[in-house]
């Protein structure tokens, strides 16, 4: 078989763009339908205002909704942005895994490997976008994206050239490494979690993905970059109000137990109080609730196509060299 050194550069560019720009349309949809529990094939791609089914040629990534102006054609009902955006986001980082994945395997890497390759990184970097966009408005991270990915990750390790047991190892500390303080200590201390499981489940992919070093990178990346920006945010006078979604459950939860039975009201109570998220917000700095998953997500991602780079880095300056 020809080596990836073989096809000209525009090649995969051609192919690979469009094939990023088409998982980011159906990343949409994971987006929308999974912290809904709505099955993800079926029915198809239907119009927000009146429901009726999305013709092919109106949903073209990105070019569909500039060309019908951001407004469905059947009702004229405003679409919003962050469609096009996340179809983008799926073109950008099927680029930037070519550019900063691909491109940089060892000279003579078939293309079949390489082509393994793309498709790992890429189906790692859009579960990325989508346990980032899901947390931000459920403060929720799905099993099915976390416990899934990492999964693949460990399937994958020894291809990826990380290693079966760096792999485990890494899985295993980084699950320990929030549970641990987090939510078993802070749970003990406290009488409630400080984290949620997700969050831990989302270390243990970045350890089943990058072994321990990735571990190590996604929580110090992921706590120092979440607080600048939080800390940005506040200095500019924003409020941190909880998601919407949020509150429309907790105002489901009380509603529910208002009407219960003494039995049932302890155990919605008994299941409520493993979820902090049932609990009204506290004010004041330091108790501001606020979604760790984005962070966590963006740090995994920047490692997935920099983390040679972040390595070499981090060698240089401990070194002093």
């Amino acid at each position: 078989m020809f080596a990836l050194e073989d096809l000209p550069r525009w090649f995969l560019y051609v192919f690979g763009i469009p094939f990023g720009l088409a998982w980011g349309s159906f990343l949409n949809v994971v987006i929308h339908r999974l912290p809904r529990d709505q099955n993800l094939a079926f029915p198809g791609s239907r119009c927000p205002g009146c429901g009726k089914p999305i013709a092919p040629y109106d949903n073209v990534p990105v070019l569909s909704w500039l060309l019908l102006r951001g407004r469905a054609r059947c009702c004229g009902t405003p679409i919003s942005p962050r469609y096009p955006a996340v179809e983008l986001i799926g073109g950008l980082l099927a680029w930037a895994v070519i550019e900063l994945v691909v491109w940089q395997l060892p000279a003579g890497t078939s293309f079949g490997l390489a082509l393994v390759h793309f498709v790992l990184a890429l189906a790692l970097g859009l579960a990325l976008v989508a346990m980032a966009l899901i947390d931000l408005e459920f403060m929720i991270l799905p099993d099915s994206l976390t416990l899934g990915g990492a999964a693949l990750g460990l399937a994958s390790a020894g291809l990826r050239g990380v290693g079966y047991s760096n792999a485990l190892l890494g899985a295993a500390a980084g699950f320990v490494l929030i549970w641990l303080p987090f939510v078993f200590l802070h749970s003990k201390l406290r009488g409630y979690p400080g984290m949620g499981l997700g969050d831990a489940k989302l270390v243990a992919l970045a350890g089943a993905w990058f072994g321990w070093q990735g571990t190590v990178f996604a929580l110090l990346a992921g706590a120092a970059q979440g607080t600048v920006i939080l800390l940005v945010v506040m200095l500019v006078g924003r409020g941190m109000d909880e998601p919407e979604a949020v509150k429309r459950e907790r105002a489901e939860y009380e509603a529910e137990l208002a009407v219960a039975t003494p039995e049932e009201r302890a155990e919605l109570e008994r299941e409520a109080a493993l979820d902090p998220l049932f609990a009204a917000p506290k004010s004041g700095f330091g108790k501001i609730r606020v979604s760790f998953g984005p962070f966590l997500a963006l740090s995994i991602l920047e490692y997935l196509l920099l983390g040679p780079a972040i390595v070499e880095w981090l060698s240089s300056w401990m070194l002093g060299s």
